[in-house]
C-alpha cells in the first residue's frame, strides 16, 4: 500500500518509528517540545494519518501504532520522485545524483555493490 505522507505527517510517523506505539497525548507532548506544535495541530495530523491508514488508532486512550514502515514510506516517496521528476527512469535519477554531488570513494563502492545486488 503506497501512502503519500506530507512533511507534518512524517514528523508523527518518525516519532512512532523511533519510539514505538504510544498514546496520542504523549505524541502531542513530544511534538510540542520538538517542533512547537499545539495539541490541536498534533491531533489534526494524527487524524489525517489514521484516515490514510498509516496509523492504527485504538481506544481507550487514542493509542497510536504505525501501520506502515519507514521503508514502505521511503519506497513510496522514491517512486513518486522518480515518476514525477525522471519520467519513471531510475537510471536518470542515479545519473542526476552522481552528476550533482561529490561522492566519497566509500559511497561509490557501496553504490556499486548495491547495483550488483551484493548489498540491500
Amino acid at each position: 500500500m503506497a501512502v503519500k505522507l506530507f512533511e507534518s505527517e512524517l514528523k508523527v510517523m518518525d516519532l512512532l518509528w523511533k519510539e514505538g506505539d504510544m498514546p496520542a497525548k504523549e505524541i502531542a507532548l513530544r511534538l510540542k517540545n520538538q517542533v512547537g506544535w499545539s495539541k490541536t495541530t498534533t491531533y489534526t495530523v494524527l487524524k489525517k494519518c489514521v484516515e490514510k491508514q498509516a496509523i492504527l488508532r485504538t481506544d481507550p486512550g487514542f493509542f497510536c501504532k504505525p501501520l506502515i514502515s519507514r521503508q514502505e514510506a521511503q519506497k513510496a516517496e522514491t517512486k513518486e520522485l522518480i515518476d514525477r521528476m525522471y519520467g519513471g527512469s531510475k537510471d536518470l535519477l542515479i545519473a542526476s545524483l552522481l552528476g550533482n554531488q561529490d561522492m566519497t570513494p566509500e559511497q561509490i563502492a557501496r553504490l556499486k555493490k548495491m547495483v550488483q545486488g551484493q548489498e540491500e
